[in-house]
C-alpha cells in the first residue's frame, strides 16, 4: 500500500482574523455575556467586531460608571466584569472603577484603546503608558502588542483577575494592531483553579474549636458563592456559633438567620465588636480585615493578636501580612466552606448562650431606630424597607453617612443582596445598580446615594432609561458633603469649609430623564412613593430630604460640635 499523499489532503486552516475580532472571539470563549463601555476611535475595530457578536453591550455616560458596572456584574456572578474604554481621559475616568476592584478584590478586565505603535514616546495624542498607570492599581497591567498573542494574553488575564486574591486586569490594545489579520484559535474558557485547605489544617481548626468557649467566625471578601455560603450556615447551625459580617459584605450570611450577630465596619454595635474582642478564637474566612472592618487596626493586636486567630484566604500573600495567624489556612471561600462539612461539633458545645445573646444584641441594635432631628425619619423608612423587599433583592450604595443607615437596619438575606464598595469609593452605588439590573433583570434593584454621592455619576440615570431598567434610587439629600461635615465639626467644630451643597430638584431630574420621581420629606410619604416608583416600571429617584443635624442614627452636627468644643476647652 503507498504513502497517502499529504498534498491531496484536505486539512483545516483558520480563517485569518483582525485583531479587533480576536478580542471579541476570545470573550465569547469566556462565555462573556455583558461588556460595559463608552466608546472610543481607538478601539473601533473591536466596536465592530461586537456589532456581529453574542454579547450584550451596554454604552454608557461616563467611564467611570462603565468599570463600577463592570464590577457589579463580577461581584454578582464570580466571573471577571469587562469594560472597554478610550485612551488617555478614558482610562483616568476609569480609574476609579479599578481601584474599587483592587481594594474590593474584585475580578475585573479592562480594554483600553492605545495610540499606534510606531507613535510611542512622541507624546502622541492622549498618549499614556498603562504599565506605569496602573501598575500599582491592578493586579497585571499590559499591551498586547502582537495580534497573534491576543488568545494568550486574554487567557492569562482572566485566570489573573480570578485567581488568589482576585482583582482587575487592565490591557492596552494599540489601535494599528487591532487592524492586523491573524489565523489564531482563541484559548478555552478559563476556570479558576479551587484552592483547598489540607486535612492537617482542617484537623487542627476542629482541635481549636474544641477547646474554645467564646468563638465567632467573620466572613468576608470575595470568591464566595451561594453554595459556599450555605455550606458556612450549615457549620454554623451544627456548631451554634455566632456569625458576623466584615464590612459591607453583609450579604454573606442572612441576616434573618438566629445565628448571625451583624457587620463589623463603620460605626459598629458596641456588643459586638466588645464580644470579637473577648472572643478565645476567631475564624476570619476571606476578609483582610483591612482598616474599616478592623475600626482602624485595633480590633486585634498588630502583630500577634490576643484572640487565636485562624485567617483563611486565597491569597497566601495575605496570610501574616497584617496579622500573624495561630493558623493560617490558603484557601478559596468556597474550599474551606467545603471542607467545613467534614468537621465534627463537640457534644456539649459550651457557647451556645453566648450565640443566643450576640443575636438579641443584634436585634436589639437593629430594631427600633432612635429619634433624629427633622421630619423624615429614616429609620422608620428603613423599616418599611425591610419588610417590603424581596429577599432576592439587590442594594447598592456608595460612600457617605447616609449607608449607615441601610447598612443597620436593612436585613440581607441571599448571595449578591448588597453590592458595595470597602475601599469607600463615592459614585459606586448607582452604575453598580444600572450593573446588577442589566445582568439580573429578574431581581429587584435599590440604589442608596446622597446628595454629593448620586452626583458623582448621576449621568449613569440616563444608562438606566436607555435600557430601561426599572431601578430604584433611594436619593438622602442633607444638603453637603456629610462624612466630611462630621470629620470637620470633630476636628475643627464650626469652622465649616467645602462641603455645602446646592442640589437641584431630583425628582425633577428623574423625569427630565424619562424616569419616575418622588419628594419625600416624611417616612410615611416613603411607602406609598417607593410603591409608586415600582408600579411606575421605570428607573425612578426617591428625593428624601433629611434634616442636615441627623449626620447618624446615634448622633447630630450640634452635638458633636459642642463635644469637641468643649474637649478643646478641657485642654
Amino acid at each position: 500500500m503507498g504513502q497517502p499523499d499529504f498534498e491531496d489532503t484536505p486539512m483545516t486552516t483558520l480563517p485569518a482574523r483582525t485583531g479587533g475580532q480576536l478580542i471579541v472571539d476570545c470573550l465569547q470563549a469566556q462565555r462573556v455575556e455583558h461588556v460595559f463601555c463608552v466608546p472610543g476611535e481607538s478601539f473601533l475595530a473591536v466596536l465592530d467586531a461586537l456589532h456581529d457578536a453574542s454579547i450584550n453591550v451596554t454604552v454608557c455616560r461616563q467611564e467611570g460608571g462603565a468599570a463600577m458596572m463592570a464590577d457589579a456584574t463580577a461581584r454578582l456572578t464570580g466571573r471577571p466584569g469587562v469594560v472597554m474604554v478610550t485612551r488617555g481621559p478614558g482610562a483616568t475616568n476609569a480609574s476609579a472603577g479599578i481601584h474599587i476592584a483592587e481594594q474590593d478584590s474584585v475580578p475585573l478586565v479592562m480594554f483600553v484603546g492605545q495610540i499606534a505603535r510606531e507613535m510611542r514616546g512622541r507624546g502622541a495624542f492622549q498618549e499614556m503608558d498603562y504599565r506605569a498607570v496602573f501598575g500599582t492599581m491592578a493586579k497585571w497591567a499590559t499591551e498586547i502588542d502582537e495580534v497573534e498573542r491576543i488568545p494568550e494574553v486574554v487567557s492569562r488575564a482572566f485566570h489573573v483577575a480570578m485567581q488568589g486574591r482576585p482583582g482587575p486586569v487592565v490591557i492596552a490594545l494599540p489601535e494599528d494592531m487591532l487592524l492586523e489579520l491573524a489565523a489564531v484559535q482563541a484559548g478555552p474558557r478559563v476556570e479558576p483553579v479551587e484552592i483547598w485547605p489540607g486535612q492537617t489544617q482542617m484537623a487542627e481548626l476542629q482541635k481549636l474549636i474544641w477547646a474554645a468557649k467564646k468563638p465567632i467566625m467573620i466572613l468576608g471578601g470575595t470568591g464566595w458563592t451561594p453554595k459556599a455560603c450555605a455550606s458556612v450556615q450549615r457549620f454554623a447551625e451544627r456548631f451554634d456559633m455566632p456569625v458576623a459580617a466584615s464590612f459591607r459584605r453583609q450579604m454573606l450570611f442572612s441576616g434573618d438567620h438566629d445565628n448571625y450577630a451583624g457587620e463589623i465596619g463603620i460605626a459598629p454595635n458596641p456588643k459586638l465588636k466588645g464580644r470579637i474582642d473577648d472572643a478565645d478564637l476567631v475564624i476570619l474566612a476571606g476578609s483582610r480585615m483591612s482598616e474599616m472592618a478592623s475600626q482602624s487596626y485595633t480590633l486585634f493586636d498588630i502583630p500577634t493578636p490576643k484572640q487565636t486567630l485562624v485567617h483563611v484566604h486565597a491569597g497566601s500573600e495575605e496570610l501574616g501580612r497584617v496579622y500573624h495567624p495561630a493558623l493560617g489556612i490558603c484557601a478559596s471561600p468556597a474550599g474551606f466552606a467545603a471542607a467545613l462539612e467534614s468537621l465534627q461539633p463537640p457534644n456539649q458545645i459550651p457557647w451556645s448562650a453566648e450565640t443566643r445573646q450576640a443575636r438579641e444584641d443584634y436585634l436589639a441594635w437593629t430594631g427600633q431606630p432612635p429619634r433624629i432631628p427633622g421630619r423624615l425619619q429614616m429609620g422608620e423608612a428603613m423599616l418599611w424597607l425591610r419588610n417590603r423587599l424581596p429577599a432576592d433583592a439587590i442594594v447598592t450604595n456608595g460612600a457617605g453617612n447616609y449607608a449607615t443607615w441601610p447598612a443597620r437596619f436593612l436585613r440581607y438575606r441571599s448571595f449578591g443582596s448588597q453590592l458595595a464598595p470597602t475601599s469607600g469609593s463615592m459614585g459606586y452605588g448607582v452604575p453598580a445598580a444600572v450593573g446588577a439590573k442589566r445582568a439580573q433583570p429578574h431581581r429587584m434593584v435599590v440604589a442608596f446615594a446622597g446628595d454629593g454621592c448620586f452626583l458623582m455619576h448621576g449621568q449613569e440615570f440616563a444608562t438606566a432609561v436607555q435600557y430601561e431598567l426599572p431601578v430604584i434610587f433611594v436619593v438622602v439629600d442633607n444638603g453637603m458633603y456629610g462624612t466630611i461635615r462630621m470629620h470637620q465639626e470633630r476636628e475643627y467644630p464650626g469652622r465649616v469649609s467645602a462641603t455645602a451643597l446646592k442640589n437641584p430638584d431630583f425628582r425633577a431630574y428623574a423625569v427630565a430623564f424619562g424616569g419616575h420621581g418622588e419628594r419625600v420629606e416624611t417616612a410615611d410619604e416613603f411607602g406609598p412613593a417607593f410603591e409608586r416608583a415600582v408600579a411606575s416600571g421605570k428607573p425612578a429617584i426617591l428625593h428624601c430630604l433629611i434634616d442636615p443635624e441627623a449626620i447618624t442614627p446615634a448622633t447630630t452636627l450640634t452635638a458633636m460640635r459642642e463635644k469637641a468644643l468643649a474637649a478643646q476647652n478641657v485642654q
